[in-house]
């Protein structure tokens, strides 16, 4: 049996825009999951939305206000935080520094619905 290695997905061929902001959908790649890796100044995150999948955040770096189905989190580097399947939710960084976070998404498509823009679904690619 011939086992394949899957090449390095290099950083740069994740970025989206101009910004600072790498997606990486699994199914591109031959994985189960697809994530965001997100770098934001003060202020700065996703408005609320929500996926037909668990999302978890792994805060690397500076501060983070969470929001998931109403209810507030604070959360520093090093904090793991999951918004259920179907929760709305979004944040913002909270700090005063950048904000380095790894949004994992436990599917190999990200799915999403933004809160207001209820029904439409947003599912990018790389193409």
């Amino acid at each position: 049996m011939t086992t394949t290695i899957p090449a390095i997905v290099p950083a740069a061929d994740l970025v989206v825009g101009t910004g600072r902001l790498r997606r990486f959908i699994g199914v591109e790649h031959g994985a189960a999951v697809s994530y965001f890796f997100v770098d934001n100044e003060p202020g700065q995150g996703p408005d609320i939305h929500r996926h037909p999948y668990a999302e978890t955040w792994v805060l690397l770096e500076g501060e983070a206000r969470i929001t998931i189905d109403g209810e507030t989190l604070d959360a520093v580097a090093g904090d793991t935080a999951t918004a259920p399947a179907g929760a709305w939710h979004g944040f913002k960084n909270s700090g005063s520094g950048r904000l380095r976070v790894l949004c994992i998404h436990a599917s190999d498509r990200i799915i999403q619905e933004w809160q207001d823009e209820p029904g439409v679904l947003d599912i990018p690619t790389t193409d």
